[in-house]
């Protein structure tokens, strides 16, 4: 029987350790807790930080940015639901097809948005700090090939 566990690759059976979803999925836990907390600050979710940055870079409908970022469309609409509400962003009818929608983000979501990508560069320095500078341009590396 296995023993319990504390939550890292070294405190967990073998199997665990060598298990990649395993750890994919530990490391993404920690880091989105770490990163929730820091975003808090700046009244920020993870979610609504990669939504406000994609919908920066370009002019996405709501169904193209939902894909971008990996939301399904009910998340979607809650999530710009809310950045409506607090003033970051804003639904605008697509310019070829008035049933879509573009999603556009104020002054004051590309504030936060500048504000929150220095938090999200903090926190990403920390978590990787542990690894030497070429492990973690690897790593980025290798999980950047990875998810394309």
């Amino acid at each position: 029987m296995a023993t319990a566990t504390r939550g890292t690759a070294t405190d967990s059976p073998t199997a665990l350790a060598q298990d990649l979803c395993w750890l994919l999925s530990r490391a993404s836990q920690s880091l989105t807790s770490q990163l929730t907390a820091a975003l808090t600050e700046a009244g920020l979710s993870p979610r609504a930080y990669c939504v406000l940055s994609t919908a920066m870079s370009a002019q996405h409908t709501q169904t193209a940015l939902a894909q971008a970022v990996g939301l399904d469309k009910t998340t979607m609409v809650v999530t710009i639901d809310e950045l409506e509400a607090a003033g970051l962003a804003e639904r605008k009818p697509a310019e070829r097809d008035r049933r879509a929608h573009v999603i556009s983000v104020t002054r004051a979501g590309a504030r936060k948005v500048a504000e929150a990508k220095q938090i999200v560069a903090c926190t990403q320095a920390e978590v990787l700090e542990s690894l030497p500078p070429r492990e973690r341009q690897a790593l980025v590396g290798a999980l950047t090939r990875l998810i394309g």
